[in-house]
């Protein structure tokens, strides 16, 4: 039973949702809500994924400097410090 409803009552519901429907439309509600449902489970998976790929990623260098060496994080950071910003 399901909240107050047994096998009877369910049967006679569907039975009643065929004969309102009909039973090529009820395949077509059925096809159209499982399209969704995988549709949702592509979308869950690939934003799952997508954080893995942005971890992975290779960090991207900062421009180069005046002497023609890239910057590091590091050395910009002690540059801000000293010019007191």
């Amino acid at each position: 039973m399901i909240g107050g409803i047994g096998i009877w009552e369910l049967i006679i519901i569907l039975v009643i949702i065929l004969l309102l429907f009909g039973a090529s439309r009820l395949k077509d509600i059925g096809k159209s809500l499982g399209e969704g449902i995988k549709g949702f489970k592509q979308a869950v998976k690939e934003d799952e994924e997508e954080p893995k790929k942005v971890a992975e990623a290779k960090p991207k260098e900062l421009p180069e400097s005046a002497e023609g060496a890239p910057k590091k994080a590091e050395d910009t950071a002690k540059a801000k410090e000293s010019s007191g910003k």
